[in-house]
């Protein structure tokens, strides 16, 4: 089977995206299946061999003005002529501005496949402006959104997600979706195993806590969407009660106003990302918990990792990582209050430590792969195309 993803996330400096399609192009080849990527770039159109299978074709394409990673596409000559000349059995697309149209307006003999990653409602005017208008009032004054969802969607076989979160989310606003196809890890690459008593120590020495003091653990984007600022407030919170403090991996465009609000806690730091992935995991199952902010996460594979570590959750009770969130190895919180996860914190840290970490454990070995998402996926692809070549017949 070709799979041709029309995908202006996918960049070189990108993030989960890229990170997802690098391992899905190559775990595609190794099923026998080939993952054509159309993406977009600054520069002149050319095509990039990829060794383990699969290709690139870069299209120019316009610079984005808020984040130079990544470019837009507009212009969808380029992009049919492509389509055309690679004939897919399948053809996906995940932005709903402009590639949503192209694809949805290619006249192909292809399944056509709207894949949804996030939510644009829920991770921008849901959260500008929460305490001025309902959630409902906010999805009524932008229908104008969902009713291009509307359009689009009308000229695709399936609309698919990437996990149950958003689709309940895409469902609750009248539209038909057709799978959900959690997405998973590279396992193997997280173990409970890697647990490193004397790491941990030195950890918290750095956040100036002694051993017996409690790690938590907060990765991801510096991103409003994150509410870091929100985990923050509940570990200061919980630390007027308990020995806990706060290590945050990553960067982004708020990291500024981060660093200054964590400038007067003694026990959260800041540090940027860990590209080494032995010392990564390392550090990641040297922790005592993970703690998550976003209510908004489409699915949450910062969770997976953590469980796939042997670490416990606190975690929103909205979003993504809340899906993966069972009571015996995680507690959940009020999304966006501050008290609520405090109380969470303190919850997590009272319990029998040792029951705890046998049930973390023991979850590690349950989560999903990026193996299993795959199949998964192209089984599901391969009835679709089935289906379009029977009705043509």
């Amino acid at each position: 089977m070709r799979i041709v993803d029309v995908n202006e996330f996918y960049s070189p400096t990108g993030g989960g995206v890229r990170t997802y399609i690098d391992r899905k192009m190559g775990i595609l080849a190794d099923l026998g299946h080939e993952l054509i990527v159309i993406a977009a770039t600054t520069e002149p159109d050319w095509v990039e061999e990829r060794p383990g299978g699969g290709r690139i074709f870069w299209v120019k394409a316009l610079p984005m003005v808020v984040d130079k990673n990544y470019c837009l596409f507009w212009d969808g000559a380029s992009i049919v002529r492509l389509l055309d000349e690679l004939r897919p059995d399948v053809v996906e697309t995940s932005s709903p501005w402009r590639p949503a149209t192209i694809v949805g307006d290619w006249q192909g003999d292809a399944v056509k496949v709207f894949f949804a990653h996030n939510d644009n409602m829920a991770a921008y005017p849901l959260r500008w402006f929460e305490g001025l208008a309902s959630p409902q009032q906010i999805e009524r004054a932008f229908g104008w959104y969902t009713r291009r969802y509307e359009r689009f969607l009308a000229q695709f076989d399936a609309f698919v997600t990437n996990g149950p979160a958003l689709a309940k989310r895409f469902t609750a606003r009248g539209h038909k979706v057709h799978a959900s196809m959690p997405l998973g890890i590279p396992r193997g690459d997280f173990s409970p195993a890697k647990r490193d008593e004397g790491l941990r120590r030195a950890l918290l020495a750095q956040i100036g806590l002694p051993p017996e003091g409690h790690l938590l653990l907060g990765l991801g984007r510096h991103h409003r969407e994150k509410r870091w600022p929100l985990v923050i407030d509940a570990v200061e919170r919980a630390g007027a009660d308990l020995p806990v403090g706060l290590i945050l991996l990553g960067d982004g465009p708020d990291r500024r106003q981060l660093a200054k609000r964590a400038a007067d806690s003694p026990h959260i730091r800041l540090f940027r990302p860990v590209y080494d992935r032995e010392r990564f995991t390392r550090i990641l199952a040297s922790g005592d918990a993970l703690i998550h902010g976003s209510d908004v996460e489409p699915f949450g594979l910062v969770a997976s990792e953590a469980l796939a570590s042997g670490l416990p959750l606190i975690v929103p009770d909205e979003g993504g990582c809340a899906e993966l969130a069972e009571p015996a190895f995680a507690e959940t919180y009020r999304a966006r209050d501050a008290r609520s996860a405090a109380d969470a914190i303190r919850r997590l840290f009272a319990r029998e430590p040792r029951i705890l970490r046998a049930a973390s454990v023991a979850a590690a070995s349950k989560v999903r792969t990026d193996v299993d998402h795959a199949r998964d996926l192209v089984a599901y692809y391969e009835t679709l195309v089935a289906a379009r070549r029977a009705r043509a017949a």
